[in-house]
């Protein structure tokens, strides 16, 4: 049970939140228990959004941010974002078992999504202390330097969310998947 109250219906939460809501349930057809939970502080979810609208428009494609999501899910031991990108990742981006696997793992079976999955978890877990090296591999592996830039910005909105679930213990409303800190 979540630590704090997660509003049931959107007209139960924030006035400020309750549009930013409706074009959640607009866009994904439900509320995810994460986004009602997250409108306890409407700052906080439109920020969540923004930054989230503005990096799906982004050079890199889908699956790979459900990719960098899984691994940084894993890597932070949120068992809801990782229900929830395994929901999205398998339905949307139609990743299969042994991906999602080696997304977990912070790798790709595929070589490019490889270099930016595994520089995502060395930025994650070096906090940003990253070699030339590790830049140099991204780059060689074909990512711009904008794109590194959105992988950047995607860590930091995937810590967001998985730290908001950990903290207060979300809801999961998603099928479950078992995951643990790597």
């Amino acid at each position: 049970m979540s630590r704090i109250p997660t509003p049931a219906t959107i007209s139960e939460a924030p006035e400020k939140s309750q549009p930013l809501l409706r074009s959640v349930e607009q866009n994904l057809g439900s509320v995810p228990n994460l986004f009602r939970l997250m409108a306890t502080s409407p700052e906080a979810l439109e920020g969540y959004l923004g930054l989230n609208g503005a990096l799906s428009k982004g050079k890199l494609s889908t699956a790979t941010r459900e990719r960098i999501a899984l691994a940084i899910a894993k890597t932070n031991g949120c068992d809801y974002c990782n229900a929830a990108h395994t929901f999205l990742a398998k339905t949307l981006n139609k990743l299969d078992d042994a991906e999602l696997s080696a997304n977990r793992a912070g790798a790709s079976t595929d070589a490019k999504a490889h270099a930016a999955v595994s520089f995502a978890v060395k930025v994650a877990t070096s906090r940003g202390n990253v070699s030339e090296s590790d830049i140099s591999g991204v780059r060689a592996a074909g990512y711009s330097d904008a794109e590194i830039v959105e992988i950047i910005g995607l860590i930091a909105l995937n810590v967001l969310t998985n730290y908001v679930n950990e903290v207060f213990k979300t809801d999961i409303d998603f099928p479950a998947v078992e995951t643990a800190a790597a």
